[in-house]
Protein backbone atom coordinates (compact mmCIF):
# COMPACT_ATOMS: atom_id res chain seq x y z
CA UNK A 1 0.00 0.00 0.00
CA UNK A 2 1.28 3.46 -0.94
CA UNK A 3 0.12 6.97 -0.12
CA UNK A 4 -1.01 8.78 -3.26
CA UNK A 5 -2.09 12.17 -1.90
CA UNK A 6 -2.89 14.20 1.20
CA UNK A 7 -5.61 16.83 1.05
CA UNK A 8 -6.44 19.53 3.58
CA UNK A 9 -9.90 21.03 3.95
CA UNK A 10 -10.53 24.41 5.56
CA UNK A 11 -14.12 24.48 6.84
CA UNK A 12 -15.91 27.67 7.88
CA UNK A 13 -18.71 27.74 10.42
CA UNK A 14 -21.86 29.78 9.73
CA UNK A 15 -21.59 31.00 13.33
CA UNK A 16 -19.09 33.34 14.97
CA UNK A 17 -16.79 32.12 17.76
CA UNK A 18 -17.95 34.17 20.73
CA UNK A 19 -18.21 33.81 24.50
CA UNK A 20 -21.68 33.08 25.88
CA UNK A 21 -23.62 36.21 26.85
CA UNK A 22 -25.87 34.19 29.17
CA UNK A 23 -26.48 30.52 29.93
CA UNK A 24 -26.52 29.50 26.26
CA UNK A 25 -23.92 27.17 24.73
CA UNK A 26 -21.06 28.66 22.74
CA UNK A 27 -21.01 27.99 19.00
CA UNK A 28 -17.41 26.75 18.94
CA UNK A 29 -14.56 27.28 16.49
CA UNK A 30 -15.02 29.59 13.50
CA UNK A 31 -12.84 27.39 11.28
CA UNK A 32 -11.99 23.69 11.30
CA UNK A 33 -9.25 21.77 9.50
CA UNK A 34 -9.67 18.24 8.15
CA UNK A 35 -7.01 16.00 6.61
CA UNK A 36 -7.64 13.18 4.16
CA UNK A 37 -4.84 10.73 3.37
CA UNK A 38 -5.41 8.61 0.24
CA UNK A 39 -3.81 5.34 -0.86
CA UNK A 40 -3.45 3.33 -4.06
CA UNK A 41 -5.76 0.66 -2.61
CA UNK A 42 -8.65 3.08 -2.25
CA UNK A 43 -8.48 3.17 1.56
CA UNK A 44 -8.52 6.66 3.02
CA UNK A 45 -7.78 7.97 6.49
CA UNK A 46 -9.23 11.08 8.12
CA UNK A 47 -8.31 13.40 10.95
CA UNK A 48 -9.29 16.79 12.24
CA UNK A 49 -6.59 19.11 13.56
CA UNK A 50 -6.83 21.91 16.09
CA UNK A 51 -4.64 24.47 14.40
CA UNK A 52 -4.77 27.56 12.19
CA UNK A 53 -6.47 25.88 9.19
CA UNK A 54 -5.25 28.18 6.43
CA UNK A 55 -1.64 27.80 7.57
CA UNK A 56 -2.01 24.02 7.83
CA UNK A 57 -3.28 23.81 4.26
CA UNK A 58 -0.18 25.63 3.01
CA UNK A 59 2.10 23.18 4.85
CA UNK A 60 0.49 20.22 3.09
CA UNK A 61 0.82 21.76 -0.36
CA UNK A 62 4.20 23.48 -0.04
CA UNK A 63 6.62 22.32 -2.78
CA UNK A 64 9.79 20.32 -2.26
CA UNK A 65 12.87 22.49 -1.79
CA UNK A 66 15.55 19.83 -1.91
CA UNK A 67 16.86 20.88 1.49
CA UNK A 68 15.25 17.90 3.28
CA UNK A 69 14.43 20.31 6.14
CA UNK A 70 11.85 22.76 4.70
CA UNK A 71 9.58 20.42 2.76
CA UNK A 72 5.83 20.31 2.25
CA UNK A 73 3.99 17.29 3.63
CA UNK A 74 2.92 15.80 0.30
CA UNK A 75 6.46 15.97 -1.03
CA UNK A 76 7.59 13.89 1.95
CA UNK A 77 4.90 11.20 2.08
CA UNK A 78 3.57 10.45 -1.41
CA UNK A 79 4.76 6.97 -2.38
CA UNK A 80 5.35 5.93 1.23
CA UNK A 81 3.71 3.05 3.10
CA UNK A 82 1.27 4.36 5.79
CA UNK A 83 2.04 1.28 7.93
CA UNK A 84 5.62 2.52 8.43
CA UNK A 85 4.34 5.34 10.61
CA UNK A 86 7.22 5.47 13.12
CA UNK A 87 9.78 5.94 10.34
CA UNK A 88 7.45 8.32 8.50
CA UNK A 89 6.92 10.40 11.63
CA UNK A 90 10.65 10.98 11.95
CA UNK A 91 11.02 11.68 8.23
CA UNK A 92 8.36 14.42 8.42
CA UNK A 93 9.72 15.83 11.67
CA UNK A 94 13.19 16.18 10.17
CA UNK A 95 11.78 17.31 6.83
CA UNK A 96 10.00 20.26 8.46
CA UNK A 97 12.61 21.01 11.14
CA UNK A 98 13.62 24.45 9.82
CA UNK A 99 10.08 25.85 9.97
CA UNK A 100 8.46 23.39 12.35
CA UNK A 101 9.24 21.24 15.41
CA UNK A 102 6.26 22.92 17.13
CA UNK A 103 3.17 24.88 16.13
CA UNK A 104 1.32 24.28 12.87
CA UNK A 105 3.97 21.93 11.46
CA UNK A 106 3.75 19.46 14.35
CA UNK A 107 -0.05 19.80 14.27
CA UNK A 108 -0.18 18.85 10.59
CA UNK A 109 2.14 15.94 11.36
CA UNK A 110 -0.24 14.96 14.18
CA UNK A 111 -3.21 14.86 11.82
CA UNK A 112 -1.27 12.82 9.30
CA UNK A 113 -0.28 10.34 12.01
CA UNK A 114 -3.91 9.92 13.15
CA UNK A 115 -5.09 9.46 9.56
CA UNK A 116 -2.45 6.79 8.94
CA UNK A 117 -3.66 4.91 12.00
CA UNK A 118 -7.18 5.18 10.59
CA UNK A 119 -5.90 3.66 7.32
CA UNK A 120 -4.06 0.85 9.11
CA UNK A 121 -7.18 -0.03 11.08
CA UNK A 122 -9.37 -0.07 7.98
CA UNK A 123 -6.83 -2.14 6.04
CA UNK A 124 -6.58 -4.77 8.80
CA UNK A 125 -10.21 -4.64 9.90
CA UNK A 126 -9.17 -3.59 13.42
CA UNK A 127 -10.11 -0.62 15.61
CA UNK A 128 -7.19 1.70 16.34
CA UNK A 129 -6.98 0.74 20.01
CA UNK A 130 -5.95 -2.80 18.97
CA UNK A 131 -3.13 -1.36 16.88
CA UNK A 132 -2.01 0.55 19.99
CA UNK A 133 -1.78 -2.60 22.08
CA UNK A 134 -5.31 -3.36 23.24
CA UNK A 135 -7.95 -1.94 25.54
CA UNK A 136 -8.26 -1.87 29.31
CA UNK A 137 -11.87 -0.69 28.99
CA UNK A 138 -14.78 -0.47 26.51
CA UNK A 139 -16.19 2.87 27.64
CA UNK A 140 -14.93 6.13 29.14
CA UNK A 141 -16.58 8.70 31.42
CA UNK A 142 -17.24 11.86 29.39
CA UNK A 143 -17.16 15.40 30.65
CA UNK A 144 -18.98 18.31 29.03
CA UNK A 145 -16.31 20.78 27.92
CA UNK A 146 -17.67 24.31 27.73
CA UNK A 147 -16.92 27.98 28.29
CA UNK A 148 -17.57 29.91 31.48
CA UNK A 149 -20.85 31.81 31.61
CA UNK A 150 -20.71 35.45 32.76
CA UNK A 151 -22.79 35.26 35.96
CA UNK A 152 -23.45 32.74 38.75
CA UNK A 153 -27.06 32.44 37.64
CA UNK A 154 -26.01 31.62 34.08
CA UNK A 155 -23.55 29.04 35.39
CA UNK A 156 -26.27 27.33 37.43
CA UNK A 157 -28.62 27.18 34.46
CA UNK A 158 -25.89 25.68 32.26
CA UNK A 159 -25.00 23.09 34.92
CA UNK A 160 -28.62 22.02 35.13
CA UNK A 161 -28.78 21.63 31.34
CA UNK A 162 -25.70 19.37 31.27
CA UNK A 163 -26.98 17.21 34.10
CA UNK A 164 -30.23 16.73 32.19
CA UNK A 165 -28.17 15.45 29.24
CA UNK A 166 -26.63 12.82 31.52
CA UNK A 167 -23.14 14.26 32.13
CA UNK A 168 -21.58 13.26 35.43
CA UNK A 169 -18.61 15.61 34.94
CA UNK A 170 -18.43 19.19 33.62
CA UNK A 171 -15.51 21.45 32.78
CA UNK A 172 -15.88 25.22 32.54
CA UNK A 173 -13.04 27.15 30.95
CA UNK A 174 -11.82 30.46 29.55
CA UNK A 175 -14.60 32.94 28.73
CA UNK A 176 -14.82 35.55 31.51
CA UNK A 177 -12.63 33.56 33.91
CA UNK A 178 -9.50 35.43 34.97
CA UNK A 179 -10.87 38.95 34.57
CA UNK A 180 -12.12 39.41 38.13
CA UNK A 181 -10.99 37.21 41.03
CA UNK A 182 -14.15 37.70 43.08
CA UNK A 183 -16.32 36.78 40.12
CA UNK A 184 -14.10 33.74 39.38
CA UNK A 185 -14.74 32.42 42.87
CA UNK A 186 -18.46 33.21 42.67
CA UNK A 187 -18.78 31.30 39.37
CA UNK A 188 -17.07 28.19 40.73
CA UNK A 189 -19.13 28.37 43.93
CA UNK A 190 -22.35 28.58 41.89
CA UNK A 191 -21.35 25.59 39.79
CA UNK A 192 -20.63 23.44 42.85
CA UNK A 193 -23.89 24.49 44.51
CA UNK A 194 -25.89 23.47 41.45
CA UNK A 195 -23.99 20.26 40.73
CA UNK A 196 -23.99 18.97 44.29
CA UNK A 197 -21.23 16.76 45.69
CA UNK A 198 -21.44 13.85 43.23
CA UNK A 199 -20.77 15.57 39.87
CA UNK A 200 -17.10 16.16 39.04
CA UNK A 201 -16.25 19.81 38.42
CA UNK A 202 -13.15 20.70 36.39
CA UNK A 203 -11.79 24.20 35.76
CA UNK A 204 -9.74 25.36 32.75
CA UNK A 205 -8.40 28.68 34.01
CA UNK A 206 -6.71 29.76 30.77
CA UNK A 207 -3.27 31.38 30.72
CA UNK A 208 -3.86 34.52 28.65
CA UNK A 209 -4.36 36.62 31.79
CA UNK A 210 -0.65 36.12 32.60
CA UNK A 211 -1.27 35.35 36.27
CA UNK A 212 1.74 34.71 38.48
CA UNK A 213 2.37 31.52 40.43
CA UNK A 214 1.54 33.47 43.61
CA UNK A 215 -1.83 34.51 42.14
CA UNK A 216 -2.55 30.92 41.14
CA UNK A 217 -1.79 29.61 44.63
CA UNK A 218 -4.05 32.20 46.25
CA UNK A 219 -6.88 31.42 43.82
CA UNK A 220 -6.55 27.68 44.25
CA UNK A 221 -6.65 27.99 48.04
CA UNK A 222 -9.81 30.08 47.75
CA UNK A 223 -11.40 27.44 45.51
CA UNK A 224 -10.41 24.34 47.51
CA UNK A 225 -13.71 24.17 49.41
CA UNK A 226 -15.54 23.62 46.12
CA UNK A 227 -13.76 20.32 45.46
CA UNK A 228 -12.44 20.91 41.95
CA UNK A 229 -11.16 17.73 40.30
CA UNK A 230 -8.38 19.63 38.51
CA UNK A 231 -7.22 23.17 37.70
CA UNK A 232 -6.00 23.34 34.11
CA UNK A 233 -3.55 25.38 32.02
CA UNK A 234 -3.42 28.37 34.36
CA UNK A 235 0.19 29.36 33.62
CA UNK A 236 1.95 30.37 30.43
CA UNK A 237 2.70 27.14 28.47
CA UNK A 238 6.46 27.60 28.82
CA UNK A 239 6.34 28.50 32.52
CA UNK A 240 7.31 25.10 33.89
CA UNK A 241 8.86 26.70 36.95
CA UNK A 242 5.60 28.49 37.68
CA UNK A 243 3.66 25.24 37.67
CA UNK A 244 6.28 23.73 39.96
CA UNK A 245 6.02 26.65 42.42
CA UNK A 246 2.26 26.15 42.63
CA UNK A 247 2.65 22.42 43.23
CA UNK A 248 5.36 22.96 45.83
CA UNK A 249 3.09 25.40 47.69
CA UNK A 250 1.05 22.41 48.79
CA UNK A 251 -2.22 23.07 46.96
CA UNK A 252 -4.68 20.18 47.25
CA UNK A 253 -6.19 20.41 43.74
CA UNK A 254 -4.69 18.41 40.85
CA UNK A 255 -2.69 20.48 38.38
CA UNK A 256 -3.43 19.64 34.73
CA UNK A 257 -1.66 20.98 31.65
CA UNK A 258 -0.40 20.14 28.19
CA UNK A 259 -2.84 21.03 25.43
CA UNK A 260 -0.26 23.46 24.00
CA UNK A 261 2.64 21.05 24.50
CA UNK A 262 3.98 18.61 21.89
CA UNK A 263 6.13 15.46 21.59
CA UNK A 264 7.52 13.18 24.23
CA UNK A 265 10.47 15.54 24.64
CA UNK A 266 8.23 18.49 25.43
CA UNK A 267 6.08 16.55 27.85
CA UNK A 268 9.13 15.22 29.66
CA UNK A 269 10.02 18.83 30.53
CA UNK A 270 6.44 19.70 31.47
CA UNK A 271 6.15 16.64 33.71
CA UNK A 272 9.57 16.73 35.36
CA UNK A 273 10.10 20.49 35.60
CA UNK A 274 6.45 21.53 35.96
CA UNK A 275 5.53 18.77 38.42
CA UNK A 276 1.99 18.53 37.03
CA UNK A 277 -0.47 15.84 38.15
CA UNK A 278 -2.34 15.29 34.85
CA UNK A 279 -0.74 15.43 31.38
CA UNK A 280 -3.17 16.53 28.66
CA UNK A 281 -1.79 15.77 25.19
CA UNK A 282 -4.12 16.74 22.35
CA UNK A 283 -3.71 14.01 19.75
CA UNK A 284 -4.13 16.51 16.93
CA UNK A 285 -1.40 18.77 18.33
CA UNK A 286 1.11 16.66 20.31
CA UNK A 287 2.36 14.48 17.44
CA UNK A 288 -0.53 12.03 17.00
CA UNK A 289 -0.72 8.51 18.40
CA UNK A 290 2.99 7.96 17.74
CA UNK A 291 3.99 10.63 20.25
CA UNK A 292 1.01 10.11 22.57
CA UNK A 293 2.31 6.63 23.34
CA UNK A 294 5.68 8.12 24.32
CA UNK A 295 3.95 10.79 26.40
CA UNK A 296 1.94 8.12 28.22
CA UNK A 297 5.20 6.35 29.04
CA UNK A 298 6.73 9.56 30.43
CA UNK A 299 3.62 10.00 32.58
CA UNK A 300 3.75 6.40 33.79
CA UNK A 301 7.40 6.75 34.79
CA UNK A 302 6.53 9.92 36.74
CA UNK A 303 3.48 8.33 38.39
CA UNK A 304 0.95 10.84 37.02
CA UNK A 305 -2.26 10.59 35.01
CA UNK A 306 -2.92 11.17 31.31
CA UNK A 307 -6.17 12.63 30.01
CA UNK A 308 -6.25 13.63 26.31
CA UNK A 309 -7.43 17.11 25.42
CA UNK A 310 -10.04 17.10 22.64
CA UNK A 311 -12.15 20.01 21.41
CA UNK A 312 -13.13 19.50 17.79
CA UNK A 313 -15.27 16.98 15.88
CA UNK A 314 -16.03 13.34 16.62
CA UNK A 315 -12.88 12.39 14.70
CA UNK A 316 -10.82 13.73 17.59
CA UNK A 317 -13.36 12.46 20.11
CA UNK A 318 -13.00 8.94 18.68
CA UNK A 319 -9.19 9.17 18.55
CA UNK A 320 -9.21 10.20 22.22
CA UNK A 321 -11.51 7.29 23.08
CA UNK A 322 -9.04 4.87 21.47
CA UNK A 323 -6.17 6.48 23.41
CA UNK A 324 -8.14 6.39 26.67
CA UNK A 325 -8.91 2.72 26.09
CA UNK A 326 -5.20 1.85 26.06
CA UNK A 327 -4.28 3.71 29.27
CA UNK A 328 -3.87 1.56 32.38
CA UNK A 329 -5.81 4.28 34.22
CA UNK A 330 -8.31 6.54 32.44
CA UNK A 331 -9.85 9.65 34.00
CA UNK A 332 -12.20 11.20 31.44
CA UNK A 333 -13.03 11.78 27.80
CA UNK A 334 -13.28 15.48 26.94
CA UNK A 335 -16.42 16.08 24.86
CA UNK A 336 -16.95 19.33 22.96
CA UNK A 337 -20.58 20.38 23.51
CA UNK A 338 -20.46 23.52 21.33
CA UNK A 339 -23.34 23.97 18.91
CA UNK A 340 -21.68 24.68 15.54
CA UNK A 341 -23.45 22.63 12.83
CA UNK A 342 -20.13 22.45 10.97
CA UNK A 343 -18.74 20.19 13.70
CA UNK A 344 -21.78 17.89 13.72
CA UNK A 345 -22.95 17.68 10.10
CA UNK A 346 -19.72 16.24 8.73
CA UNK A 347 -20.04 13.08 10.89
CA UNK A 348 -22.36 10.28 9.71
CA UNK A 349 -22.15 8.16 12.87
CA UNK A 350 -21.62 10.49 15.85
CA UNK A 351 -20.36 9.26 19.19
CA UNK A 352 -23.20 8.95 21.71
CA UNK A 353 -23.34 8.95 25.50
CA UNK A 354 -25.25 6.48 27.65
CA UNK A 355 -27.48 7.41 30.58
CA UNK A 356 -24.58 7.08 33.01
CA UNK A 357 -22.38 9.59 31.18
CA UNK A 358 -20.11 7.08 29.44
CA UNK A 359 -19.10 6.94 25.77
CA UNK A 360 -18.27 3.65 24.09
CA UNK A 361 -14.90 3.09 22.45
CA UNK A 362 -15.60 2.58 18.70
CA UNK A 363 -15.33 -1.04 17.59
CA UNK A 364 -15.37 -0.52 13.81
CA UNK A 365 -12.11 -0.58 11.84
CA UNK A 366 -9.86 2.45 12.13
CA UNK A 367 -11.18 5.37 14.12
CA UNK A 368 -14.68 4.03 13.59
CA UNK A 369 -15.99 7.38 12.34
CA UNK A 370 -17.52 7.95 8.90
CA UNK A 371 -17.21 11.31 7.17
CA UNK A 372 -20.04 12.94 5.20
CA UNK A 373 -18.08 14.39 2.30
CA UNK A 374 -21.14 16.24 0.99
CA UNK A 375 -21.26 18.13 4.28
CA UNK A 376 -17.50 18.73 4.11
CA UNK A 377 -17.95 20.33 0.69
CA UNK A 378 -20.85 22.40 2.05
CA UNK A 379 -18.64 24.06 4.70
CA UNK A 380 -15.38 24.00 2.72
CA UNK A 381 -13.81 27.38 2.01
CA UNK A 382 -13.68 27.59 -1.76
Amino acid sequence: MKITNVEGYVLESPQKYTNPSGSEEASGVAYCFLMKVMTDEGIVGWSDVETAPHIAASIINAPATGSEMMEGLNSLVVGEDPFEIERLWNKIYKGSAYYGRRGAAIQVLSGFDIACHDIMGKATGLPVYKLLGGAYREKVQAYASTLFRPTPGDIKKACNDYMKLGFKAIKFGWGVFGRDRKNDIALVKAAREELGPDIDLLIDAGWKTNRSAYDAVELLRALEEYNIFWFEDFMHPECYEGYAKVKEAGVKTRIAAGEQEATGWGFRDLITKGKIDVAQPDLSRCGGFTQARKIAWEAEVAGIDVCPHAWLTDLLTAASLHMNATLPRSLFLEYNVSTSPMLRDIIINPVTMDKNGFMQVPQSPGLGIEINEKAVNKYKVK
